[in-house]
């Protein structure tokens, strides 16, 4: 049964599991804030409190890049440097994988961009999918449902690739292609040859990414299903902004060449998964998610990002690292005391931050715990 299910925080359908995912060390050079931080961590979740602006957030960011992509702030490598030195950073972890551990570092010198080390070997940023499964949860991501559609295709991408590794690469692919068609959108060019291959590059990348999301989209939903939560299911529907995306890459090739004119008019590309959206509703009421209360809302994307992890846990053998910042916000204290249940049972080494001690009371000595300051500028981390 789905719903808002108060008397049992606990998930019945989490089993227990001797193997973990979680980083056993984290290191931070030059990094935002942090000119030097070093902690020592095991599998328990991390509770990470302190004043705003001390630093809590950039440790969760430095956690978020032990997967693909740019990490939760999509900031650039020059981004990132400590300010005022910009002399590079440097980010290093101790990765903890069923079966498994290996040594992780992302460096970056001044200027140049960010470069991934495994086992003290250079490696793409793809390989980090096969080795760790990383999702978050930020205060930005609160406005998800009545904000662009953008931002919720791009939660929908992080979602499908943690499920399927390759959907970055498909991705990538795909807007690449669809750039160079734009480009020659824009450009008022209309030989058909200069298309013929862009759009059988964007029908074979597009078609895996639409495949890719309807079926993490039937994982979350069963990982919801029948959960036993003190946070609401979400039905999730994935929509066109504009007519219907075709299901195949046969499909698509076709649609994209019978588009042309149009697209020529526009001077864009109109058809394909880069039109997407994902449309939310709260399931016990029926009332769209972009319609719920703010609390309801951040409830939903609790939910998601929980069945998220579920369904991982189940495909992996270990939950991933869940990277919560000010999860507390928008959650009544029964909430938040069933949110902790929830990750405990999980096996998560999940990265919490708030701005007291108290906010994480109830997970007692289940969690560690760094108190998170600044002076001066520079961020430092205490455990406690």
């Amino acid at each position: 049964m789905r719903g808002l299910l108060l008397a049992k925080p606990v998930l019945s359908r989490v089993k227990s599991r001797t193997m973990s995912l979680h980083l056993a060390s984290l290191t931070l050079s030059h990094f935002r804030s942090h000119k030097r931080a070093a902690l020592d961590l095991d599998a328990r979740p991390v509770a990470l409190f302190g004043p705003n602006g001390a630093g809590k957030t950039n440790l969760l960011e430095a956690v978020s890049l032990f997967s693909p992509g740019r990490g939760m702030r999509r900031a650039s490598a020059q981004d990132i440097a400590r300010r005022p030195e910009a002399l590079g950073w440097k980010v290093t972890g101790d990765l903890v994988t069923p079966g498994t551990a290996h040594e992780v570092a992302f460096t970056s010198e001044e200027g140049q961009p960010r470069q991934v080390r495994i086992d003290e070997k250079i490696a793409p940023q793809t390989a980090l999918a096969r080795l760790a499964r990383v999702l978050w949860l930020v205060p930005s991501m609160d406005r998800l449902w009545i904000e662009g559609a953008e931002g919720r295709r791009r939660f929908l991408d992080r979602m499908a690739l943690s499920f399927f590794p390759a959907h970055g690469e498909a991705s990538l692919d795909y807007e690449k292609a669809m750039r160079d068609r734009n480009r020659l959108l824009k450009d008022q060019v209309r030989d058909a040859a200069w298309y013929r291959a862009l759009e059988a590059q964007m029908a074979r990348a597009g078609s895996e990414i639409h495949a890719n999301r309807r079926k993490t989209l039937v994982r979350i939903d069963a990982a919801q299903d029948g959960a036993e939560t003190a946070f609401p299911a979400a039905a999730l529907t994935l929509v066109q902004t504009e007519g219907d995306m075709p299901e195949d890459e046969a499909a698509l090739r076709e649609a994209l060449t019978e588009s042309r004119a149009r697209d020529l008019a526009a001077g864009r590309t109109l058809v394909g998964p880069h039109r997407a959206d994902l449309h939310g509703v709260f399931a016990a009421k029926g009332v769209a998610a972009s319609d719920s209360s703010t609390g309801e809302q951040k409830a939903l994307l609790i939910s998601l990002i929980l069945a998220n992890a579920r369904a991982l846990a189940d495909d992996i053998g270990a939950a991933p690292i869940l990277l919560l910042d000010e999860v507390s916000a928008h959650l009544d204290a029964g909430r938040r005391a069933s949110l902790y249940e929830e990750i405990v049972a999980l096996g998560a080494q999940a990265w919490m931050t708030g701005t007291g001690p108290e906010l994480f009371e109830d997970l007692g000595d289940r969690a560690q715990r760094f108190d998170v300051t600044e002076t001066g500028g520079v961020s430092e981390v205490t455990r406690q």
